[in-house]
């Protein structure tokens, strides 16, 4: 996919992977993938504290409030549904 940029060139992203994590110790964190914006639907409504997400198993991951787990971390909380992914 490509879009142009206030220069004219063109920007190409890298593919959006199935399972992303924005924690960069997961191993399911691309770092690429974060230099650009990204969207993420759950059941066509738009979401915008998504921490990790899989497409093909239905679920997005967001923080429980203000809750932290034992090591400091916000606490994450799984919903499921539709999960669409895209760059903004």
């Amino acid at each position: 996919m490509t879009e142009p940029n206030a220069t004219g060139t063109t920007d190409t992203h890298p593919p959006l992977p199935d399972h992303l994590s924005s924690d960069p110790r997961s191993p399911h964190h691309v770092a690429a993938v974060f230099e650009h914006e990204i969207g993420i639907r759950l059941n066509g409504k738009e979401q915008h504290a998504v921490e990790e997400y899989c497409i093909s198993e239905g679920w997005v991951k967001v923080a429980a409030g203000r809750t932290l787990d034992r090591k400091g971390r916000p606490l994450l909380v799984r919903i499921k549904g539709r999960v669409e992914a895209y760059y903004r």
